[in-house]
């Protein structure tokens, strides 16, 4: 498994990596694609919505389950992975790069330096 050290992650098992400014990509792991198998399908309905860290912001469907996605910081939903509709297995294939979920706003960026860094996230699931 892949853990980039240049992100930070929860123990829910999102990543976040800074794009520009207070503007923040945000996507399952590794770890996650790798658990839940075959993603079919990704639903995010809170584009537009400001929502706290923790708050579920869509859900994810593989071919044996759904699972919710959770919100790592305090932000605004401003984008959904245009790709996804078409090909929700870059998820599976690229989880850091194609397969990303949702661009974010943040009001506090400091907030995401309080998330696990790679050796964390990596002792949590390891």
């Amino acid at each position: 498994m892949s853990f980039p050290k240049n992100l930070r992650y929860t123990k829910e098992h999102e990543w976040v990596r800074q794009e520009e400014g207070n503007i923040f990509i945000v996507g399952i792991t590794d770890y996650a694609q790798r658990e839940l198998g075959d993603i079919v399908y990704v639903e995010v309905e809170t584009i537009g919505k400001t929502m706290n860290a923790g708050e579920i912001f869509g859900t994810v469907e593989a071919v044996k389950t759904v699972s919710d996605l959770f919100l790592p910081v305090q932000g605004t939903i401003t984008e959904l992975n245009p790709e996804l509709a078409k090909a929700p297995d870059l998820v599976n294939t690229d989880p850091y790069g194609k397969g990303w979920m949702i661009k974010l706003t943040v009001k506090d960026p400091g907030q995401v330096a309080t998330l696990l860094d790679a050796a964390a996230y990596e002792a949590l699931v390891g």
